[in-house]
């Protein structure tokens, strides 16, 4: 079906949505996460209660979430949901935040990872060489953005594409380590180690913040509804199924890290997998992750530039951003010019900040919104209680109680724990405010 001038036309199917839930999450994330998670948590059961309790709490958001994509199928995700669920102005201060904070953190952080390992892989220390990784980074980016505007079928099959091959390569390093790794230092004892210092409840919410950062994805796909086929089906089965997929794939990768490697170990590498796979086979190993890494950073930027201009799109759509940005290119059928905002933006700040800054600014800026959003589930079924809604969340209203708890919760901590830096993150966005009311003046 062609779509009408100004629109989006619906071509992504279920396994494309699948692909860019699992595409847009595993990016830099489970290759260096890791370390921060067990630098702060040092018992290795706890390490692995980290990844099982982020998953749990994802599925949480990614089942509540599935209920709203299929009910309100519209381009822009959480920007939709927020607006039927609490009005324009917390839907605002949303792309607001998409547009000052999250996206460019977020891009920039996985574009710096793909420059890092792509210096690496030709024997580059990118520490030695900043600059140089930094003009990579923000190449990838353009090529990403280049990608999208040229076509969503072309982008979503470069994620389709990437993501198999990054999901192999993670089924690879497991597969190796835990038939391999007993002769090569491999220790089931590295899971019942002593902790080397207790953990406190500040530490793991600090180490629960870096692997969200790694399940981040689950809500992505609800960006681009506008452009999915059978948007009321295939959505939730695409976010649950996504999201299912990856905390299977984490737990099992950080099991093959920690039965390799002691925790301490992992604690002082940046980069658990290829450890691992050093361990194993010397350097080639190390080389083949590099490789691999940069497949699944490029292919998280492809997933972030096909979904997240959507969002600058639907608030342009609605008067909330220069018109301009709702343009649809006539001959691609793309958000071209919220596109390339996107990237322009990225490119700004992986020129500027490290990759740690820009993870936990992308973390505490967007997962209150997840938790705003899954709370207008039950704003909506007082108030539209005859809304369709193909899909209802299984659990109601445990589940998706227990996701905006678990939200309050880590920011709190982050606020205790961090209080500057979370603090001037939760002031930029509501920074928002009056420039909001102006644009409502305007």
């Amino acid at each position: 079906m062609s779509a009408a001038p100004g629109s989006l036309p619906r071509t992504l199917g279920f396994w494309s949505s699948v692909a860019v839930v699992i595409g847009i999450s595993i990016g830099s994330g489970i290759f260096r996460s890791p370390a921060g998670v067990a630098s702060l948590v040092a018992d290795p059961r706890l390490v692995l209660a980290v990844w099982i309790a982020g998953g749990l709490i994802s599925l949480c958001g990614a089942l509540s979430l599935a209920e709203l994509a299929a009910a309100l199928p519209q381009t822009g995700g959480i920007y939709a949901f927020l607006k039927a669920g609490w009005g324009r102005l917390p839907a605002f201060l949303f792309g607001w935040a998409e547009l000052v904070l999250i996206r460019a953190a977020a891009t920039g952080g996985i574009a710096r990872a793909f420059g890092d390992y792509l210096l690496g892989t030709f024997g580059i220390d990118p520490a030695q060489h900043d600059t140089a990784a930094r003009i990579v980074s923000a190449a990838a980016i353009a090529a990403a953005a280049a990608a999208n505007i040229r076509g969503v079928n072309l982008a979503a099959a470069i994620v389709r594409v990437s993501t198999g091959i990054k999901v192999a390569a993670l089924g690879f390093v497991v597969l190796a380590a835990l038939a391999l790794g007993g002769s090569h230092g491999a220790d089931l004892a590295h899971f019942t180690a002593a902790a080397s210092a207790p953990t406190t409840a500040g530490a793991f919410g600090l180490a629960l913040v870096g692997a969200l950062w790694t399940y981040d994805g689950f809500a992505d796909v609800s960006y681009v509804a506008g452009e999915v086929k059978d948007p009321q089906k295939t959505l939730p089965r695409a976010i649950i199924t996504g999201t299912a997929a990856l905390i299977v794939i984490y737990l099992l990768a950080n099991v093959a890290y920690l039965y390799v490697q002691p925790v301490e170990a992992i604690a002082r590498s940046p980069l658990a997998a290829a450890a691992t796979m050093q361990a194993i086979f010397g350097r080639a190993g190390a080389a083949m992750v590099s490789a691999f890494v940069m497949v699944a950073t490029f292919s998280s930027l492809n997933g972030i530039a096909l979904a997240s201009p959507r969002v600058f799109f639907a608030m342009a759509s609605d008067g909330l951003l220069f018109g301009v940005l709702a343009r649809v290119h006539p001959r691609y059928r793309t958000p071209d010019a919220a596109i390339l905002l996107t990237a322009l933006l990225g490119i700004a700040l992986v020129m500027s900040r490290s990759f740690e800054a820009l993870t936990n600014t992308f973390v505490i800026a967007i997962w209150p919104f997840y938790a705003l959003s899954v709370a207008a589930l039950f704003r909506l079924r007082a108030t539209r209680p005859d809304l369709a809604r193909p899909y209802r969340v299984v659990g109601y209203p445990i589940v998706p109680a227990i996701f905006v708890a678990a939200v309050i919760w880590f920011v709190a901590n982050a606020l205790v724990t961090e209080p500057v830096s979370t603090s001037i993150t939760l002031l930029l966005i509501l920074a928002g405010v009056p420039v909001y009311l102006f644009t409502l003046r305007r």
